[in-house]
């Protein structure tokens, strides 16, 4: 009998992604009538290489919505103990053309 594959882990700073993103939105919009959201599932993608030495940062991904935007955010965490956040990225999921 074939047995499904165990559901991945919850990454320890999971959480931390998700404050980190409501947090990385009304950075980026300031005070506003609309109501922001960053919600889960944290999505754990493939590590990416330091610029210096041979260590990895881990990447999570989260998506926010305010009004009618959608935003697709990676936080790169250092491999280490506590939630050290390393890196960035907030990018609108619209077509630019």
């Amino acid at each position: 009998m074939d047995q499904a594959p165990p559901p991945p882990a919850v990454h320890a700073c999971a959480a931390d992604a998700i404050q980190r993103g409501k947090a990385l939105l009304a950075f980026h919009f300031g005070e506003t009538d609309h109501e922001l959201q960053v919600s889960g599932p944290v999505k754990v993608l493939p590590p990416v290489k330091s610029l210096r030495g041979k260590g990895k940062f881990d990447v999570l991904e989260v998506w926010g919505y305010i009004y009618k935007g959608q935003y697709r955010m990676r936080f790169l965490y250092a491999q280490m103990e506590g939630c050290v956040l390393m890196g960035q990225e907030v990018l609108e999921a619209a077509d630019p053309y």
